[in-house]
């Protein structure tokens, strides 16, 4: 996985409410098993009509909103226990997601694949959806190290929980294997130690 210490990007407004994981990946896109590929139907039920053809309606579409967080409503991720949602965030280029709260399954998912969940209080998350979506310029900063988001060049600024395990792993790249391989030194000890 990637490093991530600070960030500082535009974002996506999504302000729909209890998006689930069959909205963020369609089940019929879950036969495969390698990442590869998820990204480029994340919402799909959303982004294409049923002919196919690009739903100009939808958020993602619009050409004005970029970058790699996504804002979204309430109750992000709910629904079935499905990892590949991440894997399709991620496969987007999301590195984070911001709601004012997250099925716990899809937090634990999306921070195994490198994405930060973070979860905000309701008044904050509407302040943050308003100006995103009447600015598409505007920046937030993410400093993971902090635990901080704010609103570049605005007077919003917030904290936000992580578990510590999950920010170590994040901001050194690891996943649970590399996280346990950087401690082989500490567990050789702690083995030799008991023979």
């Amino acid at each position: 996985m990637e490093k991530f210490t600070t960030m500082v990007s535009t974002a996506v407004p999504l302000s729909i409410e209890n998006i689930d994981t069959d909205q963020i990946i369609p089940a019929r896109f879950l036969k495969a098993t390698d990442k590869a590929g998820f990204g480029d139907n994340v919402f799909r039920d959303w982004r294409f009509n049923k002919d196919g053809s690009v739903n100009k309606d939808f958020i993602l579409n619009n050409e004005s909103y970029s970058g790699s967080i996504l804002v979204a409503g309430d109750n992000f991720g709910c629904g079935s226990s499905r990892e590949h949602a991440a894997w399709a965030l991620a496969g987007y280029g999301f590195k984070v997601v911001v709601s004012s709260f997250f099925a716990d399954i899809f937090k634990g998912n999306a921070l195994n694949n490198g994405i930060l969940p973070i979860q905000v209080n309701p008044e904050v998350l509407e302040k943050i959806l308003a100006k995103v979506t009447d600015e598409p310029s505007t920046q937030l900063q993410i400093n993971l190290e902090n635990q901080t988001l704010e609103i570049v060049g605005e007077s919003l600024n917030c904290t936000f929980e992580i578990d510590p395990y999950k920010k170590v792993c994040l901001i050194n790249g690891y996943d649970d294997i590399d996280y346990l391989i950087s401690n082989k030194d500490k567990i050789e000890a702690f083995e030799a130690s008991r023979i």
